[in-house]
């Protein structure tokens, strides 16, 4: 499939799902004619904090990631006379250059100005009503696939009578026991005939914590709903066979109240990025929001300046608690032995492969002096950080 100005501009909405929306499968193009499009996406909340922002540039098909946008100047103006600078922290991520919080009944824009002297602004927002998270629960439940896990669900009450829309977002931290950790490891011994040694191992890469967070556009509004109250809402769902629950775990989740304008932007924006087919002959083309360039009227700018209220609740769980007497989920990796002898040296120097033992009856694995299981297998390290999170408890 080749891609010409005729089927071109169609192609603007799948750009646009990228720096929003991870999960695409790999598909197979070449371009012609590319055009680069400035992507700008910011909220800014009522919590008092560094705020955000980030610049980045649509992508090719065939392109890991996209180009990030370095060199920006950037401003959030209020209404009430303060203009908030951002610098930029690392490349295409801007950070502003003092804590501040979006606060009630001041209009925000935003302002950015390319290192080749472009400049962008946005429309105008205000903080919309907070509403309050009750509840973030577990629960086991079999989902609609028939297939059987962990239930992440919100409780939220919404202010007044009016319809209230809402944006999720959540940070999920787990623990990480490496299953074939053992006290002593191999060290290489580097010179003219470089040798192995024994060596004491280090406890920080027998347990450790990994970090993710969401990647796909959770929403809900309350349009419809007795009481204007959101019950039930599930926000993940974890099969119980994943390795993430075997220990411990942890989400934070976090619920952003946006304007029926900003819902109805990520709803369309949803919309695309999770059909069967993003190539379908509907593609209506490019989906404006309310960035855009002040240069050229006709340049065409994705993506959406917003100002948000924001609440969040975090829970912690332990596999046992759901499932005290079934086995732990399989590990990443099936942690075969192995007792290599060609190429040892390099397997250590590397870190590639991790000691278990040493080589012997209770093996008998073949003539290698070290039985050995993947790095991953024996160090922990290889997924995650071996320092709890500040907010880690057990």
């Amino acid at each position: 499939m080749k891609w010409t100005q005729n089927t071109y501009h169609a192609a603007y909405i799948v750009f646009m799902v990228f720096p929003f929306y991870g999960c695409v499968e790999e598909f197979q193009v070449e371009f012609e004619d590319f055009e680069s499009v400035l992507v700008i996406e910011a909220t800014i909340t009522d919590q008092m904090a560094l705020q955000e922002v980030l610049l980045t540039r649509t992508y090719e098909f065939e392109a890991e990631e996209s180009a990030k946008e370095s060199g920006a100047q950037i401003f959030v103006i209020g209404s009430d006379g303060n203009r908030y600078a951002f610098i930029e922290a690392e490349e295409g991520r801007y950070v502003s250059d003092q804590t501040f919080a979006a606060t009630a009944d001041v209009e925000y824009h935003l302002s950015v100005e390319t290192k080749d002297g472009r400049t962008y602004g946005s429309g105008t927002k205000v903080l919309p009503n907070l509403a309050q998270v009750d509840d973030v629960s577990a629960r086991r439940f079999t989902n609609d696939l028939g297939v059987n896990g962990m239930g992440i669900f919100l409780d939220a009450k919404t202010p007044g009578a009016t319809s209230s829309y809402y944006r999720f977002e959540y940070d999920e931290t787990y623990k990480i026991i490496a299953p074939e950790w053992a006290p002593i490891e191999l060290e290489v011994i580097e010179g003219n005939n470089p040798r192995i040694i024994k060596t004491v191992r280090s406890l920080d890469e027998k347990t450790c914590y990994a970090t993710r967070s969401s990647n796909r556009i959770i929403l809900e509004d309350t349009e419809g709903l007795d009481g204007n109250e959101i019950k039930n809402k599930l926000i993940r769902f974890i099969p119980s066979d994943d390795f993430m629950l075997s220990h411990r775990y942890s989400i934070l989740v976090r619920q952003y109240s946006q304007s029926v304008e900003t819902y109805n932007f990520y709803e369309t924006l949803n919309t695309f990025s999770t059909s069967e087919n993003l190539f379908s002959e509907n593609q209506p083309g490019f989906l404006e929001g309310n960035v855009f360039s002040e240069t050229d009227r006709n340049e065409k700018v994705v993506g959406y300046f917003d100002v948000s209220t924001v609440d969040e609740k975090r829970i912690f769980f332990n596999y046992t608690d759901f499932y005290p007497d079934e086995p732990l989920p399989p590990y990443v990796d099936p942690c075969r032995y192995g007792v290599p002898t060609i190429g040892l040296i390099d397997l250590v120097r590397w870190d590639i492969a991790k000691y278990v033992a040493d080589n012997g009856p209770d093996f008998d694995l073949g003539p290698g002096p070290y039985v050995m299981v993947p790095q991953v297998c024996g160090d922990c390290t290889a997924l995650g950080e071996s320092q709890p999170p500040e907010f880690w408890i057990e």
